[in-house]
């Protein structure tokens, strides 16, 4: 049976955590942190407390590469009940106005042209986004008036999956902040028949999808020792799994030293990278983030485990 930790420790790695329904992205990383009594922890993007789906939660010198995966393509299965608009935009809001209208299939394919490619959006009022220092949803729910200016978003595909004359089922894929609880919304203004979503799932980001993906539950049976043959630390991506999408720089131990305190290096090879952010290895061990410039490797963040 595994021994519990007794203290925080260094670990390295990633969690693709299946986050359940009606937990903050807080919480999910606090009880991930705490089964593995690890010294630092986080997120690569939020997902709402009614959301469920893939929260990445980066330990040790991940955090490192959240970045990359924040900045990755986020894909979403989430449905809009017609009829009503909530102060939240999903159900978690009470309902701030009502439709007796309900749209056509044909309508809602017609509309989704609209909402695919660089469109201008206006957040929730219920976000994570900071107006003058606060977050816009501590000062929502203190009752003080949230104005937020819209701002460019990129969607790459919109579908309709499911449709009825009450509800309809959409999956998207997007970029970085997008919020789906406002697509939602604005579907149902132009279509005139209001709406809110009801259910919200994640399916993909970045370079993590479902099939790397571990709950709770799962977690806490492997941190007892539940599963014969498998301990807590099998359920840990590693640090690099975050930069699938990122070119790797292959270093020997000499350059990676070099790396390590900070030095420039140059770069050699005609397949080397022109430009742009790599990372580099040295006999499979992820060494350091950097940049190409002007031909030289250039160090940017050196991961502690490498020294």
């Amino acid at each position: 049976m595994n021994q519990p930790r007794s203290k925080k420790v260094d670990i390295h790695g990633w969690i693709v955590l299946d986050k359940d329904f009606d937990q903050t992205s807080t919480q999910a990383v606090s009880q991930v942190r705490r089964l593995f009594n690890a010294k630092k922890g986080g997120h690569a993007g939020t997902l709402d407390p009614r959301a469920t789906g893939i929260l990445p939660i980066a330990l040790g010198e991940a955090t490192k590469t959240v970045p990359f995966v924040m900045d990755g393509r986020k894909t979403y299965r989430f449905t809009v009940a017609w009829g009503a608009e909530t102060a939240t935009d999903d159900t978690e809001g009470e309902v701030t106005a009502r439709s007796d209208i309900r749209p056509a299939r044909a309508d809602v394919e017609a509309l989704l042209p609209r909402y695919t490619g660089t469109i201008m959006q206006v957040p929730p009022k219920f976000s994570a986004i900071k107006v003058d220092g606060e977050r816009a949803y501590d000062l929502a729910r203190d009752g003080e008036e949230v104005t937020l200016e819209a701002r460019p978003i990129t969607v790459e595909t919109l579908s309709l999956i499911a449709f009825s004359e009450t509800e309809a089922e959409f999956e998207a894929e997007c970029g970085k902040g997008t919020y789906v609880r406002a697509i939602a919304r604005d579907i149902g203004r132009d279509l005139k028949c209001l709406g809110h979503v009801t259910a919200l799932r994640r399916t993909r980001v970045g370079p993590f999808g479902e099939d790397d993906t571990v709950t709770l539950d799962e977690l806490r049976e492997l941190a007892e020792g539940k599963i014969t043959g498998q301990s807590l630390d099998d359920a840990l991506l590693p640090v690099e799994a975050a930069l699938a999408e990122v070119p790797e720089v292959k270093v020997t131990r000499d350059i990676a030293a070099r790396l390590m305190r900070g030095q420039s290096t140059i770069l050699r090879g005609r397949d080397a990278p022109i430009d742009g952010p790599v990372w580099a290895s040295a006999g499979g061990d992820p060494i350091a983030l950097c940049e190409v410039e002007r031909g030289e490797l250039v160090p940017k963040r050196v991961f502690v485990f490498a020294a």
